[in-house]
């Protein structure tokens, strides 16, 4: 969707607007939301990062998803200006050679509020100007995967503690059915944590499942129930994984986000992002369920090399079958496709 085609359907008599789910748990499904629950979710954000009229809000997700539609919308309702650009895994490249931007002191922020998937912000990283742009980001929120160990340590020492008063990192926790995010967790700074902290208009609970369910009512109707496998501390959350994600191998259960986290400084060397790997389950006789990795077949890295990984794996995390593939399948959005990936080994 382009720009100009979102603001007509905006400004339409129309009381919703059509978006599109991420479809990381299967196909993206279209779905209808009310104009009036997206302004209140951009209120609420508004409110929270202390955004003013005339602040920069940048523009580089697809507008066909919630998350590009929600920055627009924020922009609209705290009259901001919208600094748009073409989404792709660099999305401050076009501003590099910018006279405006090489005007800009070192105390001047470039874009007060811009909002990333983790490759837009990895890729970013290892471009030494575009990095710098970064760094004329007052708020960054981050959102649409998982912030990987070796990127949530780059972020962590992207600002000094001083630099970090004035620059905010954030990961957020949110769907299309919540209209963007929830609840947000800062990781820069001193208040750099695992744990999420809902807005104050939101509670949360488990399930029998130690699933999330969210009570959110200015931005959805009812209680929803999430497949987040979530531990709380008072209403903060921290997310453990899926329960769809989940491996039943010899009674044991365990959690596929888990172990891609404990695979990912081990194979790194080899693989630098976790788009180079990741991990399913296939069935099997004996354990009912196995482990499977999945890897990139780009990647040079022997069989010695990757039963030396697996060995420094608890027991029950070591993969039993490694298959090499032409790409790790992913959605629209760039997140893993679970379901495809599994089809892959069975």
């Amino acid at each position: 969707m382009k720009f100009e085609d979102f603001l007509e359907e905006w400004h339409s008599p129309e009381e919703v607007v059509l978006v599109h789910t991420s479809g990381s748990t299967g196909r993206p499904k279209p779905m209808w939301v009310e104009k009036q629950k997206m302004l209140n979710s951009a209120r609420i954000t508004c409110d929270f990062l202390d955004l003013k009229s005339g602040d920069n809000a940048l523009l580089c997700m697809p507008l066909d998803y919630i998350a590009g539609k929600m920055m627009v919308v924020r922009a609209l309702q705290r009259g901001m200006n919208i600094i748009s650009v073409e989404p792709s895994n660099h999305p401050l490249a076009d501003l590099v050679d910018n006279e405006e931007v090489s005007s800009l002191s070192e105390d001047d922020y470039l874009i007060h509020l811009a909002a990333m998937v983790p490759s837009q912000v990895y890729c970013s990283l290892q471009v030494p100007e575009e990095k710098a742009l970064l760094k004329k980001i007052r708020h960054l929120i981050i959102g649409g995967g998982a912030i990987s160990p070796s990127l949530d340590a780059e972020l962590k020492a992207l600002f000094s503690p001083e630099e970090s008063e004035n620059h905010y990192i954030w990961s957020t926790y949110g769907m299309t059915e919540t209209l963007s995010h929830i609840a947000l967790r800062r990781l820069n700074g001193t208040e750099a944590n695992e744990w999420y902290e809902p807005f104050d208009n939101v509670h949360v609970s488990l399930d029998a499942d130690d699933c999330l369910m969210i009570d959110a009512p200015l931005v959805h109707e009812g209680i929803l129930k999430t497949n987040d496998i979530c531990e709380l501390d008072g209403q903060r959350f921290r997310v453990i994984g899926r329960k769809d994600n989940v491996i039943c191998s010899g009674g044991i259960k365990l959690q596929i986000e888990q172990i891609e986290e404990s695979l990912l400084p081990l194979l790194q060397p080899y693989t630098h992002d976790t788009q180079s790997f990741c991990i399913t389950k296939c069935a099997d006789e004996k354990f009912g369920e196995v482990v499977v990795l999945l890897i990139y077949k780009g990647i040079s890295i022997s069989e010695d090399e990757l039963q030396h990984i697996f060995s420094q794996l608890p027991n029950y995390f070591k993969p039993r079958k490694v298959l090499f593939v032409d790409a790790i399948p992913t959605t629209q959005t760039g997140k893993i496709d679970r379901k495809l990936a599994q089809t892959l080994v069975n």
